[in-house]
């Protein structure tokens, strides 16, 4: 991506976010993961404490620019001048992460109907694929307390996360964070794909659980599998070389 800032006032680091948060809400519209102009992917301004980037409400995802990106403060203070609103239930939640968190620099929610499906199940997550045993040990779970927008909640959504950086919230949906967007991206990809196969084979038939030990043995060899750059830098560049064949205006 490039790096060149846009404004003469903002820094090469700062452009350098915004293309790649821009991408991911563009990827995010591709995979058909967009929930009209509702939830979230926010991402930390490097070298800048307190401040992250947000989408601008009112607009869907195939919409959001780098530059209509919003810059707002842990306290949901603009920081750009930007003239789109952010939506209170993003804020709410999301700040509460940026703020006490700090391997917290990506935070995903999302609406899909598979994981809002998976999250209205009693069981949550089962441990019957591939991908699910990645999280099976790792998964919080959050109880619905209506939509997101008291600040007492982020309380007891910090403490039900706890060590754990992958969440179900309950009759509502997943929450996915990481320490930097494409392993933020890929978590939620691998979380969207087991939630979609237990719906699937829950249709199908009966499914069968994977031992806990085959599990143990699975996460253990997990990173073997992976390409020395980063977790999910090679899927996210992949990803933004098929946005870009579709349209380019996202990095403006």
């Amino acid at each position: 991506m490039a790096t060149a800032a846009k404004c003469p006032d903002m820094s090469p680091a700062e452009w350098e976010a915004r293309q790649q948060l821009a991408a991911c809400y563009r990827i995010f519209d591709h995979m058909g993961w967009s929930e009209l102009i509702y939830n979230h992917i926010t991402l930390r301004v490097p070298g800048e404490s307190g401040a992250f980037l947000i989408n601008p409400f009112g607009l869907g995802y195939g919409e959001v620019t780098a530059s209509n990106l919003v810059k707002i403060d842990i306290d949901g203070q603009l920081l750009d001048g930007s003239p789109y609103p952010v939506n209170r239930a993003g804020f709410t939640q999301h700040s509460v992460f940026h703020r006490h968190l700090p391997d917290a620099h990506c935070i995903i929610h999302t609406h899909t109907t598979a994981g809002m499906a998976v999250s209205a199940c009693a069981e949550g997550l089962r441990p019957i694929s591939f991908y699910a045993a990645a999280f099976i040990g790792r998964i919080a779970y959050h109880d619905f307390e209506g939509v997101t927008i008291r600040a007492e909640e982020g309380e007891r959504l910090i403490a039900n996360l706890s060590d754990r950086r992958v969440m179900l919230l309950r009759n509502h949906g997943t929450l996915v964070m990481g320490e930097s967007l494409p392993e933020a991206f890929l978590k939620h990809w691998m979380l969207q794909r087991a939630c979609e196969i237990q719906v699937a084979a829950g249709a199908a038939g009966t499914p069968v659980d994977i031992p806990a030990d085959v599990i143990a043995v699975h996460q253990r060899d997990l990173s073997g599998v992976q390409l020395p750059v980063g977790p999910g830098v090679p899927d996210f560049e992949a990803m933004v070389r098929v946005i870009d064949r579709i349209d380019r205006g996202w990095r403006e």
